[in-house]
């Protein structure tokens, strides 16, 4: 998993410019996904949503500061009975509270309190790629590698990895986007991409007499955007592709407060964005130079015929489209992510080297290595779908989603205090299929687009649109015939009166998890057999307040 690498930035997905020769091999020893979705594009809900197979409002984790809640398991728990053992190298951005087990009377010497704060994962070599003086864990590994290589700073990890070094042998931050044009302060082989695949092969070497699953999880391309010579100049501002924005895609108060971030301010400079994002390019050829290494190694050891191989990222990254920067909302630089996924075994070879248009989202992979592994997934709490009949058959199955689903809480970020509301309201879901995006706001206007018509999402239907309860354009575009539903499991309503016509105005979303039946026949609506949470927003004689509910796991 790379961080905050967007899905059009390899070149085996279109890129014009920036080659990754090893990643495009991998894809055409396997399956590449177009249409593949994060669940919340945000670091830390989305990464619980691929570590848990389960949606942002069922594992609760809402913002990056948050908790996993002590009960919920991930891919680890699940692979630990069939014998695998399971380690991070890299990131994870996910926790559970060591107070709340301590309180629970659990011992903290134990495995199971030294591998909550990394997502599960044995941290065989954690390292959560930020860290500023206040929060530099003692011990850290690349830390003191770096303090082994040399440099005496007591935060080489900021002083010199992510700062950037001049002609004179000054340094400048790299928390600054002007130092992205200095290389960094550390050699190409000392920086973070190459310590942490240089620690996979170490983890490779050692694990040879149990089966084993290493979540090797980069921190780049992620801010700080400092890269190793020579590749913070390998490409040039010729190289960037061109700014995706237009007048339409610029009405909604929502996404204007993310326009106002500095973040976005920041990319909306042409000359800013012409110093980072052949940076940021650098980065990602970085990153393929090494799993090019990495899977040299494998070869020479026989690991590529026996080991499934997943390459995709927590969310992708706006880099000024839009004029926005960062991540959060769902245009596809941000909410799609890049998928790729290589299952060794003879029963794939009829998909191998083709590429996918089916919905697929991160809650899909914990079946998949739960199933690849021999086990079965529990139904009852994993919401994702495995892709082993994706992958082992021409077609799709049966009853596959008919959209993909995403959710967001910016109730910690920048634009809650421009929107001036409580945090609670800071909410938004995306449902896309092949053809439309939809993008619900709490209290704000939602959003529609075509997405056959208007890929770049440049032209915003939404507000154009008449939606009530009896004749929805979005509901018969998303669900089209008078088909009967048995269950809808989440689902948003407004109701306003109209003042001129002395009547009330509903507008109904329902976003249905189940069965349908037509014909006699029952038929999946959607991939999910359950979604968690249920909320109404009602509106009254132009004044608002909110009726939240929650429904967990309800069965269908």
């Amino acid at each position: 998993m790379c961080d905050q690498l967007r899905q059009d930035y390899l070149s085996c997905y279109g890129h014009p410019t920036l080659s990754t020769p090893n990643i495009d091999k991998l894809a055409s020893r396997g399956v590449r996904f177009d249409q593949a979705y994060c669940q919340a594009p945000l670091c830390a809900p989305s990464r619980a949503s691929f570590y848990t197979g389960r949606y942002q409002s069922s594992h609760g984790v809402m913002g990056n500061e948050d908790t996993m809640e002590l009960g919920e398991k991930g891919l680890p728990d699940y692979l630990a009975p069939l014998g695998y053992r399971t380690a991070v190298i890299g990131k994870t951005h996910n926790r559970k509270s060591q107070d709340d087990m301590e309180a629970m009377g659990v011992d903290p010497h134990t495995s199971l309190v030294r591998f909550a704060v990394s997502g599960g994962f044995e941290p065989y070599e954690w390292h959560e790629g930020l860290y500023p003086d206040p929060i530099l864990p003692p011990n850290q590994g690349y830390t003191n590698y770096l303090k082994e290589q040399g440099y005496k700073e007591d935060n080489p990890w900021d002083r010199r990895a992510n700062s950037g070094i001049d002609q004179e042998g000054n340094l400048h931050s790299g928390w600054k986007l002007r130092s992205s044009r200095y290389p960094a302060a550390v050699r190409e082989e000392q920086s973070e991409t190459a310590f942490t695949t240089r620690r996979a092969v170490d983890f490779m070497n050692e694990t040879v007499d149990q089966p084993w699953c290493l979540h090797l999880s980069y921190i780049k391309p992620h801010w700080p955007l400092i890269a190793p010579a020579p590749y913070h100049n390998m490409y040039q501002p010729s190289d960037v592709k061109p700014v995706v924005n237009g007048p339409g895609s610029c009405a909604h108060p929502v996404v204007d407060a993310f326009r106002q971030q500095e973040y976005s301010l920041s990319y909306a400079n042409e000359e800013i964005r012409n110093v980072v994002i052949p940076v940021y390019m650098g980065l990602v050829k970085q990153i393929d130079d090494h799993l090019g290494k990495l899977f040299q190694f494998m070869e020479s050891r026989g690991l590529m015929e026996n080991t499934m191989i997943v390459l995709t990222a927590d969310h992708g990254d706006y880099l000024g489209d839009h004029g926005l920067g960062e991540k959060d909302l769902f245009h596809n630089q941000s909410v799609k992510v890049p998928f790729i996924v290589v299952d060794p075994g003879s029963d794939a070879d009829v998909t191998r080297n083709t590429s996918r248009n089916d919905l697929v989202e991160a809650v899909d992979l914990v079946p998949t290595f739960v199933e690849y592994a021999g086990g079965k997934a529990c139904r009852e709490r994993i919401e994702g779908r495995s892709l082993l009949p994706i992958l082992r058959a021409s077609g799709a199955p049966e009853n596959w989603r008919d959209f993909a689903f995403s959710e967001i809480d910016y109730s910690e970020r920048g634009p809650r205090e421009l929107l001036n509301i409580e945090p609670y309201r800071c909410r938004a879901i995306m449902l896309a299929n092949h053809e439309w995006k939809y993008i619900h706001y709490l209290g704000f206007p939602s959003q529609l687009f075509n997405l056959q018509e208007d890929p770049q999402e440049l032209n915003d239907l939404g507000q154009s649109l008449t939606l009530n309860r009896y004749d929805s354009k979005c509901w018969r575009r998303f669900f089209s015939g008078n088909v009967p539903l048995k269950v809808g499991l989440v689902w948003i309503m407004t109701i306003s009166w109209d003042r001129g016509r002395n009547e009330m105005r509903h507008t109904v979303l329902l976003l249905v998890s189940g069965e349908r039946s037509e014909n006699g026949v029952s038929q999946r609506v959607n991939g999910s057999p359950w979604i968690s949470i249920a909320f109404a927003c009602v509106g009254l004689l132009n004044e608002y307040f909110i009726i939240t509910g929650v429904r967990r796991r309800t069965t269908i």
